[in-house]
């Protein structure tokens, strides 16, 4: 469950935002400035709203009355970025690694087998970012953040900087994702036929304010 309800005031931008999702997948769907990747950006911690709350599977990680802000780092999110931010001089199977490691975790072989299955990504483990295709490197970034074990997952436009044909590669694996891995998603984009296909809930949002909340007919 996700509970948001929060205001932020960006320069001229006035951002003011409250829903509450138990989907699956959450879309938040809106024009480019519309504030989605700033709602994003709270819901990870990394900017604190002016005035609201923030719950994310029954914990309160921002309160403003309250004095409440829960660090980044302690909020046990996985964030997917539009451009993927592999490290370069690590192989795919260090970067996979990554999360696991700064989140302190005890090694799962059981759980990294799964992941990489589930992905399709064991035949790119000795492989620099370098020599993968953007829809490969979008599936690391994707494995890197589930090894991480979120109980939340953000995705900020993850197919926004590929072509249609590595956008239909992936896809798929989205799907697979929202059915099998079982944690809950936040799915940031301005493509209706995405958001048609994997969210279960949509968030509207037009010039920093929620215009429609529900399934996916509200974006007909």
């Amino acid at each position: 469950m996700l509970r948001v309800d929060v205001e932020k005031q960006l320069g001229e931008f006035s951002l003011q935002a409250s829903f509450e999702s138990e989907g699956r997948v959450t879309g938040l769907f809106g024009a480019s400035g519309a504030g989605k990747s700033s709602l994003i950006n709270m819901i990870a911690g990394l900017l604190r709203p002016d005035r609201g709350t923030i719950v994310i599977d029954g914990e309160t990680v921002d309160d403003t009355a309250a004095g409440i802000h829960v660090p980044t780092y302690r909020r046990r999110i996985g964030y997917v970025f539009q451009d993927a931010r592999l490290f370069p001089h690590l192989n795919v199977a260090q970067n996979l690694d990554y999360g696991r490691r700064m989140n302190r975790l005890p090694s799962d072989p059981a759980q990294h087998k799964r992941v990489v299955e589930l992905l399709d990504i064991g035949p790119l483990l000795d492989r620099r970012p370098g020599k993968l295709s953007g829809g490969e490197r979008q599936r690391v970034a994707l494995g890197r953040a589930l090894l991480s074990k979120p109980r939340l997952l953000l995705l900020d436009e993850p197919l926004g900087a590929l072509d249609e044909g590595r956008k239909l590669e992936i896809l798929p694996y989205l799907v697979r994702l929202r059915d099998e891995a079982n944690i809950p998603m936040v799915y940031v984009s301005h493509d209706v036929a995405e958001l048609r296909q994997l969210a279960t809930q949509i968030v509207m949002l037009r010039q920093g304010r929620v215009t429609s909340f529900g399934g996916v007919k509200v974006l007909t």
